[in-house]
């Protein structure tokens, strides 16, 4: 296993186990320009490495109470049909326009998670998550929060299917601005989230064979994200949620920026 792996390792754990998001983002630029893997064989051991690593960091974020358990897996299959249909559109719609819009789209997400970050923009307290849904005895519906979980799943579906990463980038900000998650309970439940995704997305390639996949280098990557994450996860416990959501925003910025310089000169060309 090249040593290179420990570093890149560890802060892609990092950044999932304390702010839920950006490790396939940064797992795939890893894999291709420093490990030197094919594109595609990157992607799929990047779902392989982000899904595990999520799967077994989610004890710790559950033993504090950070994970919604019920609306994590309801997100988590609703995103499915979103995903395949992402899929789809990957084939149709040119990728560097997508990218560029998706781009812009992350510019106005981090704002809108810095103006909630202040002080004056956050509630007291994180009731609406609390409450269930959707009961059957006796039949009660919460349907304007069933109708926002529908249209946020399927959108984060939409773009985790395009782009074939695990989402928590997208998907930590749609917990926290559409179902009114606190930002600890957002990380938490996206990694349950990502999970599924990544197993959906899995399972998707596997119907079409996943290639010749480096099972050490996968496994000796995987190890080295989950310390990274339950690292992560410590750091969650000990910083306020105002800071989570403005570290998170700034990582936001950052995957903006890449997509950018990636897209624009081929969309201008």
């Amino acid at each position: 296993m090249p040593l290179a792996v420990i570093p890149l390792g560890l802060v892609i754990g990092l950044a999932l186990g304390a702010l839920g998001g950006g490790g396939s983002i940064l797992a795939v630029p890893a894999l291709v320009h420093v490990l030197g893997q094919d594109p595609v064989i990157a992607t799929t051991s990047s779902l392989l490495i982000v899904g595990i690593t999520s799967l077994l960091s989610l004890p710790a974020h559950h033993r504090a109470q950070r994970v919604r358990f019920g609306q994590g897996v309801a997100f988590g299959l609703l995103g499915t049909a979103g995903s395949f249909a992402g899929s789809a559109a990957s084939r149709a719609v040119p990728g560097e326009v997508l990218m560029t819009v998706f781009a812009a789209l992350m510019v106005v997400v981090a704002v809108l998670m810095l103006r909630r970050s202040r002080p004056e923009s956050r509630g007291s307290a994180d009731l609406g998550p609390h409450e269930p849904i959707l009961t059957v005895r006796p039949l009660t519906c919460a349907c304007p929060r069933l109708i926002k979980l529908v249209v946020a799943a399927t959108l984060v579906g939409l773009l985790t299917g395009f782009l074939g990463v695990g989402g928590g980038f997208v998907l930590v900000p749609a917990l926290v601005l559409v179902l009114g998650f606190t930002m600890p309970a957002a990380v938490g439940t996206s990694l349950l989230v990502i999970a599924i995704n990544s197993a959906t997305a899995l399972a998707a390639r596997a119907q079409q064979g996943i290639g010749d996949l480096d099972w050490p280098l996968i496994v000796g990557f995987a190890a080295v994200a989950v310390v990274g994450s339950l690292l992560g996860s410590r750091v969650a416990n000990r910083l306020p949620a105002a800071r989570l959501s403005q570290a998170f925003a700034v990582l936001v910025l950052v995957i903006a920026a890449f997509t950018a310089t990636q897209s624009l000169p081929a969309l201008l060309a």
